[in-house]
């Protein structure tokens, strides 16, 4: 395999400092955007229970198309951005998704606001999702150097799970008083942002130029992305483990919302404040990412933060109303932590490990794979939340996500203290 040039990047600092202007504003973007999204996460089901009063099916299909993309041209987004600039692609991204969101609170003032409409708009703005996250991952190595991935890897999911704390408990309060779609109004503006901050990093990335003897098909891009991944044993071990795991946890988290309000009894307001502070696990598993990493190693570090946190989400379907909340919060705040922590150093294994000429698409086949899963454990949670009940869904999902952990401590990771900083053969 002929060795790829290299790509002219500014000297970068560590993550986060003061002189390092281009991650920081790409950070700033990023975060707001998270707000946004983690605002629409909830206004969106809320809109379709209380304004719409959609049922439990139509909500589980309505979180499948947001990650039903993934599973329709995940792999085809990772060979394209492997062959393009990766910032016009995420500025596109950014400019569609403000459309399509804008369109919600627009289409519910005028009265014409249905179900349909907000799946198709979920299923779209999925679409711009899985470009903008495949191109995103192979954006950050050209921020910072790899000795920073870790740090940077850690900012940036801490201020997402900070947004995730910050953006339902905004959406339940704008539910409550102003209405859903207004938190969706919201998102949409949030790319606005995203947009601005993106023209300002001035980082160098020259458009990859190919040989005639490169030009290649997108059929054997993509089969080199998953040839990589196959034959590798540790990508190999942790995509399994995305799609099952995702799997399992998104049958709860397609009637989540719907268990809140229709069987546990609580108001849009509190759905939203609940989830907003069991969000305070992801912040605590982003600022104990990098302790656990350093003091037991990565590959260990791993497999503690999965095997401890994970069971306690086996507490969410003992909610009940009052006191019962207790069951709720303190499950998904440890169950969040760890898993948080987890996709820290799993994220930046990745970025670090991968060649970069195979990086978007090894980020898109992973996310193929992983959040493949997503769609279509959703589409059960509503089928079975029909079937069997909102409560009896939730157990067949937390049970399925504990035993999925076996994965991991069955593979060859749990004989490393660390994981490897490059591929043994490419």
């Amino acid at each position: 395999m002929k060795k790829q040039p290299k790509v002219a990047v500014e000297p970068t600092r560590p993550a986060g400092s003061a002189g390092d202007r281009g991650f920081r504003w790409f950070w700033f973007g990023e975060t707001t955007s998270k707000i946004g999204s983690s605002m629409t996460a909830i206004a969106m089901p809320l809109v379709a229970v209380v304004a719409l009063n959609a049922s439990t099916f139509t909500v589980g299909v309505l979180r499948a198309a947001v990650w039903l993309p993934w599973l329709l041209v995940g792999l085809p987004a990772g060979a394209w951005i492997d062959r393009l600039r990766k910032r016009p692609v995420m500025l596109i991204c950014d400019a569609v998704s403000f459309v399509l969101f804008l369109s919600v609170p627009v289409a519910a003032w005028l009265g014409l606001l249905t179900s349909v409409h907000l799946v198709a708009v979920a299923l779209m703005a999925g679409a711009a999702s899985v470009f903008f996250t495949t191109a995103y991952q192979s954006y950050l190595p050209l921020l910072v150097d790899k000795e920073f991935l870790p740090a940077a890897n850690a900012k940036l999911q801490g201020s997402e799970s900070a947004a995730q704390f910050a953006g339902p408990g905004l959406a339940g309060l704008v539910a409550q008083f102003l209405g859903a779609v207004v938190g969706i109004l919201a998102d949409a503006l949030s790319f606005v942002v995203s947009a601005i901050c993106l023209l300002r990093v001035r980082v160098h990335e020259p458009r990859r130029k190919t040989s005639p003897d490169e030009e290649r098909s997108l059929r054997r891009d993509i089969r080199e992305g998953l040839g990589f991944i196959r034959r590798d044993p540790y990508l190999r071990v942790l995509a399994t483990y995305g799609g099952v795991a995702n799997f399992a946890e998104s049958i709860m988290g397609a009637v989540l919302v719907v268990f809140l309000i229709r069987t546990v009894g609580v108001s849009p307001g509190i759905t939203g404040v609940l989830i907003a502070v069991t969000s305070l696990g992801g912040v605590i598993g982003a600022m104990i990412s990098s302790k656990i990493a350093n003091r037991f190693g990565t590959a260990r570090a791993m497999l503690i933060c999965e095997g401890v946190s994970v069971p306690f989400g086996l507490l969410t379907p003992l909610t009940t109303a009052g006191a019962g909340l207790t069951f709720f919060v303190v499950g998904q705040v440890f169950y969040l932590s760890g898993i948080i922590a987890s996709n820290i150093i799993g994220g930046s294994f990745r970025q670090r490990y991968t060649p970069a000429h195979l990086l978007g698409r090894t980020t898109a086949t992973m996310r193929l794979i992983g959040q493949g899963g997503v769609p279509l454990g959703a589409l059960t949670g509503g089928v079975l939340g029909e079937l069997i009940g909102l409560r009896s869904t939730i157990w067949i999902s937390v049970i399925g996500t504990t035993l999925s952990v076996c994965i991991l401590f069955l593979s060859p990771i749990r004989r490393r203290r660390d994981l490897p900083d490059a591929p043994e053969a490419i």
